[in-house]
């Protein structure tokens, strides 16, 4: 039961009404239309600005607007009482009655309550991680790694079918520096003394690599052509990387739907077919580019490039294709990767992508409107940078990666449910602090803490019930009767429980999973209120002797909260603590 949705409808169907009977033609835009909990609570369960975001394209004032829709909005199975306030917003106080009945719902329904099915069943294509098979995944990929993670539950909970993709970035120059970095590791393994060159990738996670070609080969690689032997290093070496990556993902509860090879996409010619593509379309030619702005480059000389027309779709510059040396630019496994996403027949195509690729954004957008032919929803999520924090100091260091800390390493510190939740505690375009002493401690301001400890709490005030036959009772629908009204306290949290459907909504609609991990928080925080109030004073107590009714139904609230809180941890890919060590 959807109580923010059911009071929107309900207010748009009034607006449709009143657009009808004023033969009005034009389209009204009722987005930013929104019903929410108010700031006070004198202001009633809920609040809506409808009538000031509608009466000027209704061409009413808007209070006129806001009596017109307060008429006929009272509704005595739902509404009890719906008030005008300021320039023309207006309260709603809901039946007090719809509290039992939600409460019942939510206990019925488990892990069904908040789902609402308005993917339709679309095709979503949702890459994340896509980290060079240069080595073994650090602090920079943990952030995006989780967002992408729990987007994609978030999309499946509500309808899509979700692809989870790995691009695998296995066709560049950097494959070749790793190629050439093994190889000299290769030669110390056999007793050489090798100097690294400083193109290299540093670290000792690539020696089990150059132990492994020892094992098979012997000394027979440095007689072999340098062709064939970095054709049998390259294999090896991204089959061993890939596999690390794999690891490093299950170790946070990530897995991949599909690997998606960029050295494949070469071989099988997919960057020339959608330049044909394209070229049939006009989009590509020869050209000259201007110098790019806002720097001095000495070695920068006017030349003619191939280009994709990407100015034609709203891009700063043409792209270019090819170098002057006739290899592929950066850009142009991306236009036929992004080609190929589109083949695919997805609805829904979108990229998370690190910061640093802010650039990127326009020129993609540009390769997905120049391909495609039928409406196809594309989004860049960008994720920002995560700082490490311990003893009060920024960790900048790994002695294995050279200059990264490894997830392993952040997982010797703190669990993977940790790391998901904390990646979430923030909007994924704001930086993040990540600070370990914090999330180790006991506190209100440990996040995962406090929402785990609230469900902790939760599951003994249940068993205790259960042991004294309290519950769960048979007939828990039948909650109404002599039971007296709810208090302020218990109000306040199942309020808050019935936002989670609309919690939902949004988050999946926006593309903003840190809103369930904001949410869950408020949750701990109604709950934990709740439950202290019930240590000082009989009156707020769960188990209530000489009352059964009253007591099932407090135990029915519990187990809502419960639920709710099972259910966002779910979607976070945190299993729910039953216990607190």
């Amino acid at each position: 039961m959807d109580i923010i949705n059911i009071l929107r409808d309900k207010i748009l169907n009034i607006v449709s009404e009143l657009v009808e009977d004023k033969n009005f033609k034009q389209p009204i835009n009722i987005n930013n239309i929104v019903v929410e909990r108010p700031k006070r609570q004198n202001q009633g369960d809920f609040s809506t600005n409808a009538a000031m975001v509608l009466g000027k394209a209704l061409s009413y004032n808007p209070r006129d607007l806001g009596e017109i829709i307060l008429f006929k909005l009272i509704d005595a199975e739902l509404i009890n009482n719906v008030s005008l306030d300021g320039p023309g917003f207006l309260n709603i106080t809901i039946n007090p009655k719809f509290w039992d009945r939600l409460i019942v719902e939510i206990v019925t329904n488990t892990f069904k309550y908040g789902q609402i099915s308005f993917g339709s069943g679309k095709k979503v294509n949702l890459e994340f991680v896509s980290a060079n098979p240069t080595g073994p995944l650090h602090l920079g990929h943990v952030r995006g790694a989780v967002f992408g993670d729990v987007l994609s539950r978030l999309l499946e909970f509500v309808g899509f079918k979700v692809t989870r993709e790995y691009y695998v970035n296995d066709g560049g120059a950097q494959i070749g520096i790793l190629v050439r970095t093994i190889y000299y590791r290769y030669l110390e393994k056999l007793g050489e003394c090798i100097e690294l060159p400083e193109e290299s990738y540093p670290g000792d996670y690539l020696i089990p690599i150059a132990e492994k070609l020892v094992e098979k080969y012997g000394n027979k690689l440095k007689n072999l052509e340098e062709f064939e032997r970095d054709k049998i290093i390259r294999g090896l070496s991204i089959d061993y990387m890939m596999e690390i990556i794999k690891a490093d993902l299950k170790s946070l509860n990530i897995e991949m739907d599909n690997y998606f090879s960029e050295q494949s996409m070469i071989n099988s010619n997919g960057i020339e077919e959608s330049l044909s593509t394209l070229k049939d379309k006009g989009l590509i030619y020869k050209g000259i580019i201007d110098a790019p702005k806002g720097k001095t480059y000495t070695d920068w000389e006017a030349r003619e490039q191939l280009l994709f027309k990407s100015t034609e779709f709203d891009d700063d510059i043409d792209r270019p294709i090819k170098k002057s040396d006739g290899s592929w630019t950066y850009f142009a496994p991306d236009l036929a990767y992004h080609a190929d996403k589109l083949k695919r027949g997805f609805d829904v195509v979108i990229d998370v992508l690190g910061a640093d690729h802010g650039g990127y954004v326009s020129r993609l957008k540009a390769v997905i409107k120049a391909f495609t032919e039928r409406k196809v929803e594309f989004e860049v999520k960008l994720v920002q940078l995560v700082k490490l924090i311990k003893n009060k100091s920024v960790l900048k260091m790994s002695k294995r990666a050279g200059e990264y800390i490894l997830i392993q390493d952040l997982l010797k510190e703190v669990s993977a449910d940790v790391i998901r939740f904390v990646m979430l505690s923030r909007n994924n375009d704001v930086p993040l602090d990540f600070d370990i002493d914090l999330m180790l401690s006991k506190s209100k301001e440990n996040p995962v803490f406090y929402v785990n400890y609230a469900h902790a709490r939760i599951v003994s005030v249940l068993k205790r019930g259960e042991e004294l036959s309290m519950w769960p009772l048979a007939k828990i629908g039948d909650l109404e009767g002599n039971v007296p009204p709810f208090m302020e306290s218990e109000l306040t949290l199942i309020k808050k429980l019935s936002e989670w459907p609309n919690v939902v909504r949004q988050s999946a609609r926006y593309h903003e999973p840190h809103r369930i991990a904001f949410y869950l928080n408020e949750v701990a925080s109604s709950f934990h209120s709740l439950y202290q109030s019930s240590s000082g004073s009989t009156n707020y107590r769960f188990i209530v002797e000489g009352s059964k009714e009253l007591c099932v139904r407090r135990l029915a609230l519990a187990k809502s909260t419960q639920i709710v809180i099972k259910n966002g941890l779910t979607l976070l890919g945190i299993v729910p603590l039953d216990e607190m060590y």
